[in-house]
């Protein structure tokens, strides 16, 4: 594939991201955003079009047309400190007495806190046969945007695993530029969730091309799931199928399978795109019916704490309902990789 693939100059150059090799520009976080890439038809996957019109023939399992891996970002499990006064003025607003009598405790009392919902997750996504991705931070207290300490976890974590979904590592901010971060944090996770770790997104979308894939590959991790815009949904090389990245500078592959991020909740509704309920539907639909066209792999990210009660639960849930009635494969980063590797690697 990689051969043929070549052959396609613009294409190649997509795919491999070339134009994020030796960057000038980067943002506060020092990412590349889509408003500085020269890519612009950022909602079609035209590499992963040319590799179907090319031979790629990817199936999954029970017949399903295409999939849906299923993620989200545990950035923090304690509200911040102001929830219980503003959370409580806006429920009282709501009308709502139940959660107006529980939310001063929210900060205090697990069954209080609208973001110890792993479990309400796990159970919602039950209803549309679905399994997910949860990415912890293991984070220590002196880093930036310390929330939790993983050890806190181990119960939520063990019955994540046991319900069949998958515990993954979220990175900090300086674990994309660090293999010995990389590696701390990786064993930090392991030894309180008990088992390996093979699935990985960094905080903040933060990536190098393609350093960070070298990185983590050392690290022991089978596949990544952080390619994708902070500021746009799409399709970041043109591709809505899993791949090995290449490594330009040394003109090889490298050993670690990227799910490219595709949609997350915080680029269509909150902080950047910001588009009204409406219009992020209507983007969030004609993503999800491009990639099941194109027989490929969708990779949504929900984080924790846009899954509680109101607007943003619902528009999760209608994500899986519209998934679901397409009949789509909707499980884990593990279970993708694992798939992928076996089935559909061994013929390309």
């Amino acid at each position: 594939m990689f051969e043929k693939l070549k052959e396609n100059k613009e294409l190649w150059e997509l795919f491999t991201r070339k134009e994020e090799y030796d960057l000038i520009f980067r943002d506060r976080y020092e990412r590349f955003p889509y408003y500085l890439s020269s890519q612009r038809s950022i909602f079609e996957p035209r590499v992963s079009k040319f590799l179907l019109e090319n031979g790629l023939k990817p199936q999954y399992p029970d017949g399903k047309k295409f999939a849906v891996c299923l993620t989200h970002d545990i950035d923090a499990v304690y509200p911040e400190k102001l929830y219980p006064i503003i959370g409580s003025i806006k429920a009282l607003a709501r009308k709502n007495l139940t959660e107006t009598m529980k939310t001063p405790f929210s900060r205090i009392c697990k069954k209080c806190n609208p973001c110890w919902n792993f479990r309400k997750i796990v159970e919602l996504e039950a209803k549309y046969d679905a399994k997910s991705s949860f990415y912890f931070l293991a984070l220590n207290p002196e880093e930036t945007d310390f929330n939790y300490n993983i050890k806190d976890l181990e119960s939520e974590m063990g019955f994540i695993s046991d319900s069949g979904s998958e515990v993954g590592l979220h990175g900090g901010h300086e674990s994309y530029n660090s293999l010995e971060d990389i590696k701390e944090k990786k064993s930090r996770l392991e030894k309180v969730l008990g088992k390996r770790v093979i699935g990985y997104r960094n905080h903040y979308l933060r990536f190098s091309v393609p350093n960070t894939w070298e990185l983590l590959s050392k690290a022991g991790f089978k596949y990544d799931t952080t390619l994708g815009y902070p500021d746009c949904a799409g399709f970041r090389n043109g591709m809505c199928h899993p791949f090995r990245p290449f490594n330009l500078n040394e003109g090889r592959q490298i050993d670690i399978m990227e799910l490219p991020l595709v949609i997350m909740d915080r680029s269509l509704l909150k902080d950047y795109m910001r588009l009204d309920v409406k219009k992020a539907w209507e983007c969030t639909k004609y993503l999800i019916d491009t990639v099941e066209r194109h027989n490929g792999v969708i990779t949504i990210l929900w984080h924790n704490n846009t899954c509680i009660e109101g607007e943003t639960l619902k528009y999760y849930e209608k994500v899986l309902e519209y998934c679901a009635s397409k009949n789509a494969w909707i499980t884990s980063g593990e279970e993708i990789y694992n798939w992928w590797t076996s089935q559909i690697e061994p013929g390309i």
